[in-house]
């Protein structure tokens, strides 16, 4: 009877432990579920802003590109400019004369 009644303790001390060991392991799934959820949240926003940066280096692209049409051409009204003041200063050192 004594035996029983040991074998009956050393089962219920088991049982207190598989308990325990249950709640433990429900609190890790419930963890990482919750850090799955922020993953996939993060995933998503890397997603968005990979997306968002490919947008803003092909504006930057565009932006560039402009810059330089823009540079191109202020340079030729420059050479332009340069030309019409060499002519005009021609035409009036005869006058001068």
């Amino acid at each position: 009877e004594q035996l029983l009644k040991m074998m009956e303790e050393r089962m219920m001390d088991v049982e207190q432990k598989l308990r325990l060991v249950k709640r433990l392991l429900q609190d890790k799934v419930n963890q990482l579920k919750e850090q799955l959820s922020k993953n996939t949240k993060a995933d998503a926003m890397v997603k968005d802003l990979y997306v968002e940066n490919a947008q803003l280096l092909k504006a930057l692209e565009k932006t560039e590109q402009r810059q330089k049409t823009a540079e191109r051409k202020n340079y030729l009204l420059e050479e332009k400019i340069a030309n019409l003041t060499r002519i005009v200063k021609n035409l009036a050192s005869p006058s001068f004369n």
